[in-house]
């Protein structure tokens, strides 16, 4: 009797963590991403301040083309003339 007594007992804690885990999870992992993200803003905050670029409208387009490049080489560079080596 003793062992189905200690059974039911060990089974009775499973259960009962099982279930006070899926409640207490979600606010213990919200409560450590809260106290992340303050570390984080209190750590780089300036840093993200300073770096800040100009806002641009959402919507907008832009486009940036390459410049085109003077001078080089030209397409016409002459004839392909296809030697032979001599043993």
């Amino acid at each position: 009797m003793a062992f189905l007594r200690t059974i039911l007992i060990i089974l009775l804690v499973y259960y009962l963590f099982k279930i006070l885990a899926k409640w207490l999870a979600p606010k213990l992992f919200s409560y450590a991403a809260k106290k992340t993200e303050a570390h984080f803003q209190e750590k780089f905050g300036d840093f993200a301040r300073q770096n800040r670029e100009p806002e641009e409208h959402i919507g907008d387009i832009i486009i940036e083309k390459k410049p085109k490049k003077k001078g080089g080489a030209s397409q016409n560079v002459g004839e392909y003339i296809d030697f032979e080596e001599v043993d």
